[in-house]
């Protein structure tokens, strides 16, 4: 069963199924752009880049490393709520959340031509996004995980299968999701899906990338 695609076939359209978002506190101590330079050889083809805890000039210094990776590989990048270090790196996009710059806000600054994800927690934020604006909505925590434990208990698969029937924006799972799931989560009708620590604690990020993709593209 292939992903589904949904959503206008415009630039902004998500083009990847398999969405990183980086956490450099699971990386088990080796360094956070080895690794994702590992997934992108695996063939992860979108990037988040999520360091909350780092400060402006930190942040930009890492976003240039990772933009320079991604470029690499063809994938894009997205950094997460910091829209002057997306901007100041060209990134492709930016990752908002619930608490972020609204997302007409945000358009008004990055422009019609980079995608705006929303990470939501509800069916009633997932429409909130859309009618904002949003290219792609991110959805979850689907399972427990530890990461995203403050957002709440887990949504499960019958929330998510809600939300992709009542969105007309592309939804990607997030939280908990691993190799052994991905089966279950493409039953909803994802477009895709978003992982840490499934690829970044793996003991080889690159056979992990390899392995999950295989299940995505199955």
């Amino acid at each position: 069963m292939a992903f589904r695609v949904k959503g206008p076939l415009s630039s902004r359209f998500p083009k990847f199924d398999l969405y990183l978002v980086t956490d450099r506190s699971q990386t088990g101590g080796r360094d956070l752009v080895w690794v994702i330079e590992q997934a992108l050889e695996g063939g992860v083809r979108a990037v988040q880049l999520r360091e909350k805890d780092l400060g402006g000039r930190e942040l930009f210094l890492l976003a240039e490393k990772v933009r320079r990776l991604c470029e690499r590989y063809q994938a894009s990048l997205f950094v997460n709520d910091r829209i002057d270090v997306a901007l100041g790196v060209d990134a492709d996009g930016v990752q908002l959340g619930t608490a972020s710059m609204p997302v007409g806000a945000a358009r008004e600054l990055v422009g019609e031509k980079k995608l705006i994800g929303v990470s939501t927690h509800s069916v009633g934020e997932a429409k909130e996004a859309e009618q904002a604006g949003a290219d792609f909505i991110l959805f979850g925590p689907v399972y427990y995980t530890p990461s995203k434990a403050l957002y709440g208990k887990p949504q499960g698969l019958g929330l998510l299968k809600e939300v992709v029937e009542k969105i007309s924006l592309p939804v990607y799972a997030i939280g908990g999701i691993k190799v052994e799931n991905i089966a279950k989560v493409k039953e909803t009708g994802v477009r895709g899906v978003a992982l840490i620590s499934a690829v970044l604690s793996a003991a080889d990020p690159l056979a992990a990338t390899r392995d999950i993709l295989a299940v995505l593209k199955g």
